[in-house]
């Protein structure tokens, strides 16, 4: 599945990679959902070999609702029962050709209702910017989402190169997470329903970042207002989560973790420090 909105100039690469896995070629299908589109997006898709929908939707903006759009497309045309797992890619990426076949190798164990593989950059080398990004996803997959997986506890799903259950998505009605970040938002209803997310380190996708500063600012303060998002409607259910124990509960208090407002929990923390000082300083004055 791959949401694009005016990828004229870097959709077909994508595609060409998809079919160049080593992987069989019968039992691998690929959607594009051409959202709000003012370029040639879908006709660059259709000659690349995909199955491509059109959606004109300016009140329900975003990737969430895409893909949400182009599950239920896809399911009115009988095919709701055909696929074990649904790949999630951007429009900008490269995927390496083993992606599929290791994603699948640690799917078909049947313990996880998503998978996340190792989000790697195109441009790494292009400027301080693309690096920080690259050492950022770097130490996601490394050393964040490797320990959870070795721990046995859960991962988060980060954009994009993700599989998701098949029997999840049909469960739940198709994609029902339109936060800015929806990614999370899944990640944390999986996480509090005690649904496993795994990662698998030998899947890589080529991700482009970034390169000009007030493009990662705005996608930087884009994703912090997600997390805002995700922990009001997600921290109790989260919370209630943690008393479970074991596996299940470290992941919810991991997860809870993750998206707890730190700065705001600093300011706070600040503010109560500066009131005690001038308690203090008044019980000296009038002492």
């Amino acid at each position: 599945l791959v949401s694009a909105r005016n990828e004229a100039g870097v959709i077909g690469e994508l595609i060409a990679s998809l079919k160049g896995q080593s992987y069989p070629a019968e039992l691998l299908d690929i959607y594009v959902v051409a959202d709000n589109c003012t370029d040639s997006t879908a006709t660059a898709a259709q000659a690349a070999g995909a199955t491509v929908y059109r959606r004109y939707d300016r009140q329900n903006v975003g990737k969430g609702y895409a893909l949400d759009f182009l599950l239920k497309r896809i399911w009115a045309e009988g095919k709701a029962g055909r696929y074990d797992g649904y790949f999630v890619f951007d429009a900008d990426n490269i995927v390496d050709p083993n992606f599929v076949y290791e994603m699948n190798r640690t799917f078909q164990s049947g313990d996880y209702a998503a998978l996340t593989g190792y989000r790697n950059s195109k441009n790494f080398g292009q400027n301080w910017i693309t690096a920080g990004y690259s050492i950022w996803f770097l130490r996601e997959a490394r050393f964040l989402n490797g320990p959870r997986m070795a721990l046995g506890t859960n991962c988060h799903v980060s954009g994009t190169g993700f599989l998701v259950s098949g029997r999840v998505l049909l469960e739940q009605g198709g994609w029902p997470y339109h936060l800015l970040t929806e990614d999370l938002e899944f990640s944390a209803q999986c996480t509090a329903r005690g649904l496993r997310i795994g990662y698998c380190p030998g899947a890589v996708i080529y991700d482009e970042q970034p390169a000009d500063f007030l493009q990662a600012w705005d996608q930087r303060l884009r994703w912090s207002k997600g997390f805002y998002q995700v922990d009001g409607k997600y921290a109790p259910s989260l919370i209630k989560g943690v008393f479970r124990g074991g596996r299940k509960g470290w992941g919810c208090y991991d997860l809870l973790m993750t998206i707890t407002p730190g700065v705001l929990l600093s300011l706070v923390g600040g503010a109560f420090q500066l009131v005690v000082l001038l308690c203090c300083l008044l019980s000296v004055l009038h002492g």
